[in-house]
This record gives structure tokens, sequence and C-alpha cells, in this order.
């Protein structure tokens, strides 16, 4: 008889869980010890915070300009940074992590047209030389940030070693970036609520999933009201100030790399965004600042 073993951990700075359905508490052990360690392995490779990571090595590349050799893994991340920059018109950018020097949301005031001034010139991966395995700066002072990647590859990774290891029923979540293994063992599609971006407390909507992924992008928790008007922490790299329009969006996709993405680009495109969620064809829903919401597919709006 298969039960529901539940294991909550700190990762990557958010709280995280795994959800598994086995037959016996050492087999939900080991392999929920296989799947924590892999998301470990990852952010310990991709951190900006740790002098020593993978990330950190090429940021010290990019402060002083030159070229860096990188990884089949981290290969693999880049090409999709890029295209995604390419899909997305220069919006989805890993370069734009240097405008945070200007925005300080603790602080809550807005940021100095000044700095953002002097920062913009240093953003933009097409300023980069990229032929996989090596990755030049050609503009001194620049910075890469894989926070928009980070966590969604770590869930997507976490659930392929989980299924690698005979888990057929279970969810990975990282802080909200998650990955649905497979169904309930009876077959029924997992409830996975969507937080309000108004009101964190309540939920705006639930999501029926049996697999696949869900990742949410919105201006929730890390932003600041001024003259009653809601500043984002999600910056648009070509102006360096906070996207406008929507509030939310969440997207349902095959992996949770892709959903992250998508939702994110749809953020930074604004309200023009719905339009470009609806030409994907994939099951989404969204708030914009009115308050006005929708959805398409799995989800089902609440409020």
């Amino acid at each position: 008889m298969l039960t529901l073993h539940r294991f909550p951990f700190l990762a990557m700075g958010t709280d995280c869980v795994i959800q598994l359905y086995a037959s016996e508490q050492v087999v939900a052990d080991r392999v929920a010890q296989l799947a924590f360690d892999e998301v470990k392995r990852i952010e310990f490779r991709y951190s900006r915070y740790r002098p020593e990571s993978d990330l950190s090595a090429i940021n010290r590349v990019a402060e002083t300009g030159g070229t860096i050799q990188v990884d089949d893994e981290t290969a693999g991340l880049l090409n999709y940074a890029f295209a995604a920059y390419r899909k997305s018109e220069g919006l989805f950018d890993i370069s734009s992590g240097l405008l945070r020097r200007a925005w300080n949301f603790k602080q809550g005031r807005l940021a100095d047209q000044n700095v953002l001034d002097q920062l913009l010139p240093h953003v933009g991966l097409d300023r980069l030389s990229w032929q996989a395995p090596h990755l030049s700066f050609t503009v001194p002072g620049m910075e890469l940030d894989f926070g928009g990647l980070g966590k969604e590859y770590a869930a997507d990774r976490a659930a392929e070693i989980c299924q690698a290891h005979g888990i057929e029923h279970g969810v990975i979540d990282l802080g909200g970036d998650i990955h649905v293994i497979g169904p309930l063992p009876q077959g029924e599609p997992w409830q996975i609520g969507i937080r309000h971006p108004r009101c964190p407390e309540k939920i705006m909507a639930l999501a029926s999933i049996t697999k696949g992924s869900l990742a949410t992008s919105g201006d929730y928790e890390r932003c600041i009201d001024i003259d009653g008007r809601r500043y984002s922490h999600i910056l648009n790299p070509q102006t360096g100030w906070p996207v406008q329009g929507l509030s939310s969006v969440t997207a349902l996709t095959d992996r949770c790399l892709v959903a992250g993405s998508v939702c994110t680009i749809a953020m930074l495109k604004g309200l023009p965004g719905v339009d470009w969620l609806n030409s994907l064809g994939i099951e989404h829903c969204w708030m914009n600042e009115n308050g006005q919401q929708s959805c398409v597919g799995s989800f089902k709006m609440l409020d």
C-alpha cells in the first residue's frame, strides 16, 4: 500500500517540500535524500552568493571582461537562457540582475535614474559572445544571475531523480516552482492553490494537475507601494524599471524551467503578455493590476 511522505526543507532561500507516495518509509527517505542532494548541488553550483560557485567564477570574468570555458550542464542552461532572450525580444535577460544595485525594496523608495543610466550599458545578452563551451564578455562590469532558472531547473532535476528511482506519484515544490511527478495513487489530480497577489492569505485559483510543471511570477512579496502604485521586483532589462500591467501569471507546462520563463516573459510584456500567453496554447491563469483575471485549461478561478 502506498502512503504519503512529506519532507520539508530550506533551499535556495525559500521553503521547499518533497511529497512522495511510497510503499515503505525507508524507500521514501532514500529517494527524498537523493532529490534533496540534487537541489543542493544545483544551488551550490549556481548561487551568486557563494564565492566558490561556478556562477561566481563566471562573474569574476564578467567583471573584468574576457572568456571562460564552461561545462556541459552550464552550457545547457546558457543555451536555454540565450534562446529565451531571443524569443522574448530581449526581455528575458539573465544579465539584468545587475539592476538590483539601483533598487532596494526594503528601503521603500524608487531607484535613482542616474544610477540606472550607469548600469544599463552593462545589461544585455547581446553584449556577450556565446559559442559553446566558450562564454566571452566584451563589456567589462557585467554580471549573470541564474535566479530565473535555478529553482525551476532544480525542480525538474529532482523530479527526474524520483522517477528514475521508481516514484510514480509525488510533487516537488521549491518555493512555488512545482513539478508534479504523477497523480495521486487513485489517479486523481493534485489540487494546487495559486496565491492571490494582493491578499496573500487568499487562494486566487486552483490548478488540477496529474503531471507537469507549474510556476508563478508576480508582484507578491518583493515590491514597494508608493502613491497608490505597486512597483514589482521584476525589472525590465531595457529600461531598468519595474514591469507594469500584470500582477500575477501562472503557467503549466511539461518542464518547470519552461513554465518559469514563460511566466516571467509574460509579466515583462505587461498587458500584451495576455495575448502572448494565448498564442502559446498553454494552460495558464493571470490577474492584472485592475483585478481582472482569467484562466485557461486546468485552472479554476476562485476569486
